[in-house]
């Protein structure tokens, strides 16, 4: 057991992250042209399929963070939680960097990322109580 981290309210974290990036991974399986197009991308040939395989990742990661979520010790919630901290707050970071016109919807899903990288960080850093 570890004496630093909220590891139920990092469940949580885990648990809702997974669903956004299965729901995202779904989204880029089926359209990924209109996905391309809300990022101000020009959604050609090669960027679709390379969302496509995106999504496969996105997939497996979130079935490891589900299982984190739901199986974890609280050890592998917490290097999970430690992991997804810095991925979540480098994708908000890689969002604002597109290669395109700042849109809503990059401004969106750069915020989506920033969130989730302060709940993680909220949550490790508080002092477990009890």
């Amino acid at each position: 057991m570890s004496n630093r981290g909220d590891i139920a309210n990092l469940r949580r974290v885990l648990f809702a992250g997974g669903s956004t990036f299965g729901l995202s991974a779904l989204w880029l399986l089926v359209a990924p042209e209109f996905f391309a197009e809300l990022l101000s991308l020009d959604p050609d040939q090669d960027l679709t399929w390379s969302l496509r395989m995106i999504a496969i990742t996105l997939i497996a990661l979130t079935g490891n963070m589900l299982v984190n979520a739901r199986l974890g010790t609280d050890q592998a919630v917490l290097w999970s939680g430690r992991v997804m901290l810095v991925s979540a707050f480098l994708l908000g970071v890689l969002t604002l960097l597109i290669p395109a016109p700042i849109s809503w919807f990059t401004v969106l899903y750069a915020a989506v990322g920033f969130g989730f990288s302060a709940a993680y960080a909220f949550f490790l850093f508080r002092p477990k109580r009890g």
